[in-house]
């Protein structure tokens, strides 16, 4: 890394950083330190106790001989920043924008590692780290001192010779964070210890934003490349946190309303390759979520998003399991007996024939092959197996759950039908009956994340087909809902 300053800001209020504690906030806030904008200046404006500044600022020494403390004095003042995400510290920013005659002479810089984030009575037994040594300071400049480190922290203190103001405190560094290994998590994620790379251009917003916790704010708070012009497009590089299977995709242009990409490409690598995950048009101002869309390619360790032809994205997530999650929970699967085997896979789908079958096809090699054989066993099945399987689903809208049923994902899979009004409930009723006494069978639908009020119109739209169609259609739905209940035996079992 050429600039440490490229890295994320660590202490950033963006991504949950705080100025915790202090000596002295006399003239201006500790918290203004952590501000995610640049200081800014207000002619002409004064507060009760002097000057409005956007920084933090001490009050001035009055030493009792009237002389002022030197460069050789210890006196100073401090300030403790709790990480937003604690990590490897590769440089800081001491900023005295608008600070001129007001600014300290000179600053250290001091880091620790403390259990309890929230533990603020463990900041006076902490073991505090030299990070900066006493340096001096320029005004109203960008102050960047090298950290060299190689220990993770998640506070730093900041003291000040003798006293003044300062107006940003940035702490770039690399995140390092423990990754949850159990369920879907987003591999994606900044704070789970995910890297951007690199990039073809950034340059109204930085690629650090784009897996940044939290929504965007403002185009300000997403990556935008420049208009290009001719051939070609731009990308980032994304490194997970950790090789996985990705399971959903969210790509969110939120307040990119005349400047969102037309189209959008994403690879994962695998076995040095790059292979395209999903490839989809993109609307402005919108959080697009794919599932059924992505293509499965099996554990990925690196994402390539390709923008067409330029443009910005406020934030991608990239929900999946952990290939060290998906290898225990493979070989606890694996070293199931049979009937084991068959009661945990029916679990995922309700057809005996596919469970046997399944269980039979054992060992399996990876998360990618376990789909991959439970896609081409349902479609090897008939229409006999097939019926077996919708009639362990309750009927959308309804909390029973048949005794060949998974009650806990049903449950949560119709989650936002049970917070339905009753008369959409109702009207749901009516139409699941209308459909079963026509078609002889209920109506399935993936309903995860879907409103009641959607389902209600897939119903009615669904009910008017012939009925080899909706068989097929009822079908494809059964393997998006095996699919992700695939997903949830192996964070179970991992």
């Amino acid at each position: 890394m050429s600039d440490f300053t490229d890295l994320p800001d660590l202490a950033n209020e963006n991504v949950g950083g705080a100025a915790i504690a202090c000596n002295d906030d006399f003239f201006a806030e500790k918290e203004n330190l952590v501000k995610p904008h640049a200081a800014v200046w207000k002619e002409h404006e004064y507060t009760d106790r002097g000057k409005w500044m956007d920084g933090w600022e001490t009050r001035r020494y009055r030493p009792a001989d009237g002389v002022a403390p030197g460069r050789d004095s210890d006196v100073h003042d401090w300030c403790v920043v709790r990480l937003g995400l604690p990590g490897v510290i590769k440089g800081v920013v001491v900023d005295t924008a608008f600070f001129r005659g007001n600014y300290p002479d000179t600053c250290a810089l001091w880091g620790a590692t403390i259990d309890d984030p929230l533990d603020l009575g463990a900041l006076a037994s902490a073991t505090w780290i030299p990070l900066v040594p006493r340096s001096p300071l320029e005004g109203n400049a960008q102050n960047k001192f090298v950290v060299t480190a190689p220990q993770r922290f998640t506070h730093v203190r900041l003291d000040i010779y003798p006293d003044g103001g300062v107006a940003r405190l940035r702490v770039h560094g690399e995140v390092s964070q423990r990754l949850r290994t159990r369920g879907l998590v987003d591999l994606a994620a900044l704070d789970a210890g995910a890297v951007v790379e690199t990039c073809s251009d950034m340059f109204f917003g930085s690629r650090n934003n784009l897996i940044k916790p939290g929504q965007s704010r403002s185009m300000a708070d997403g990556w935008e490349t420049r208009r290009r012009r001719g051939p070609g497009h731009d990308w980032a590089i994304v490194r997970l946190a950790s090789a996985g299977t990705i399971e959903q995709l969210e790509l969110d242009t939120s307040h990119f309303k005349g400047n969102a990409p037309g189209l959008c490409k994403v690879e994962g690598e695998r076995a040095g390759a790059w292979r395209t995950l999903l490839e989809t048009p993109l609307q402005p101002h919108t959080r697009h979520i794919f599932e059924s869309e992505l293509r499965r390619i099996g554990d990925v360790a690196r994402l390539r998003v390709n923008v067409y032809p330029c443009g910005g994205i406020a934030r991608l997530r990239a929900w999946g399991t952990p290939a060290a999650a998906h290898s225990a929970a493979l070989d606890n699967l694996n070293a199931m007996t049979t009937a084991d085997a068959i009661t945990a896979l029916q679990r995922t789908c309700g057809s005996t024939a596919w469970a046997t079958r399944m269980a039979a096809l054992r060992p399996f090699e990876d998360a990618s092959a376990l789909l991959r054989l439970a896609e081409r066993t349902w479609w090897s099945l008939g229409e006999a197996d097939h019926l077996e399987a919708f009639a362990a689903h309750p009927k959308i809208g309804e909390s029973k759950v048949p005794p060949s049923g998974d009650a806990k994902w049903s449950h949560g899979e119709q989650a936002a039908a049970a917070t339905a009004a009753q008369q959409t409930l109702a009207e749901l009723a009516e139409a699941n009956r209308a459909y079963e006494a026509k078609l002889g069978f209920i109506f399935i639908v993936c309903a995860s994340g879907l409103s009641a009020e959607v389902m209600l119109g897939k119903l009615r739209e669904r009910l008017g087909q012939p009925r080899e169609v909706e068989l097929r259609t009822a079908a494809e739905e059964q393997a998006k809902i095996t699919r992700l209940r695939l997903g949830k035996l192996i964070g179970e079992l991992a």
